[in-house]
Formats: structure tokens, sequence, C-alpha cells
């Protein structure tokens, strides 16, 4: 293995965003040199000289590069306006694992005047959001089934991100208001971008190459 100083470490997401990027990595020349999806490791190394890959959990991927344990994360936008991205540069964004973030509740509900519940995971996009209309809320934050939450009277609304919908359909929720368009982004940390420019901006250069190929 390479020294920290000349290896670029790469954060990735576990899931969806991992089947999505892994081309747009093989784009740029690398590719893990086993199976991420099937393996207990965390930490891969690839078919690059000098590139290893990270597996983690999507909300701990801008942590990773804020820190500099990772010179570059592949991270929704949901958990950039969660947590903030001012302490990276974000050069690209892939266009890959798109959906929206939005407020649901019960189909046919109309929301009770003043104040209300809202579950989320998503509790400082919900608090700006809310704050933005003029709604008083009370945030429950949880980690996932948010449908349950309005079903069983444990909140009013959900703030999540949708695809489809068809989870909301299935549950008897509908879409209410639109709150930000997502999708996966490139980011960098701010150190790693000035230490590794060339490895790093040949990367974004390579993934930009093969999103236009797509």
């Amino acid at each position: 293995m390479s020294d920290a100083s000349s290896t670029l470490t790469i954060a990735l997401t576990k899931g969806r965003i991992l089947k999505e990027t892994l081309p747009l990595l093989a784009a740029a020349g690398i590719e893990p040199l086993e199976d991420m999806s099937k393996s207990r490791k965390l930490t891969f190394e690839t078919t690059a000289k000098g590139v290893r890959l990270l597996l983690l959990r999507g909300s701990d991927v801008p942590t990773y590069v804020q820190y500099g344990a990772a010179d570059v994360g592949i991270s929704g936008k949901d958990m950039m306006l969660e947590y903030g991205a001012e302490h990276f540069y974000e050069p690209l964004d892939l266009g890959i694992a798109k959906c929206k973030l939005m407020t649901a509740g019960i189909k046919g509900e109309t929301l009770k005047p003043g104040r209300i519940r809202v579950a989320t995971k998503y509790v400082n996009v919900a608090k700006r959001f809310y704050a933005e209309q003029g709604r008083q809320v009370d945030i429950i934050k949880l980690y996932g089934a948010m449908e349950l939450a309005p079903i069983l009277h444990l909140a009013d609304e959900i703030v999540d991100i949708v695809d489809t919908g068809n989870t909301l359909k299935a549950n008897g929720l509908e879409q209410r208001d639109f709150i930000a368009d997502i999708s996966s982004r490139l980011i960098v940390n701010k150190a790693s971008m000035k230490m590794k420019h060339q490895q790093i901006e040949a990367l974004v250069s390579a993934a930009k190459s093969a999103i236009t190929a797509q």
C-alpha cells in the first residue's frame, strides 16, 4: 500500500449510490479488486496505483471528507443540505441517484393550523423549511420507516426523500411540498485539493467525461 501522503482515498456510500458510482470510477480507471457489495471490509484496494476506496454510511461521508480522513467523497445532496457544505469543495454533480426531498402526509387530509409535529432524519433541513413557511413545528428525529409516523399519529407530516412515490402510496400517504432536488455529488477536502491537485483533477475530468458519454 502507498503511504498516506500519496494515497488518494475516496469515500463511497453504501447501497444504491454505490451501484451507480462504480461505473463512473471504472471510467476513470479505478475499480475495486473485490466485490464491495459482498465483502464485510470497509477499505478496498483498487486497480489504480495509490487509490483506495472506503465504504461508509451516506451520513458519514461528508464528515470523513471534511476532516481529511478521505480526500474525495461521493455524497447525496441531501446530506450536504443537512450537515452543511462549507467545509469542502463540490466540483461535480454526478447526476446519479436522483430523487426529491419532500414533505408528505396522510392522503386527502388537510394540515391543521397552528403548531405541527414533523418526523424526519433531516432535522436541520426541516427546521429551515418550516421557518421559511412561517410554520411552528416540533421536530421528531427518526432514522427509518418514516411513513409510519403519520399513520400512527406520531407526526402530522414527514420530510423525506421521494423517488417514485410508491412507498408513500402503499402506506396511504401523498407528496405535499417540494423542498429540493437531490442527486449525488463529488466532494473534495480543501487541503487535499491543494496537496493532491493533479490526482483529483484527473478524477474529476474522467468522471465528467463518463457522465457526458452516458
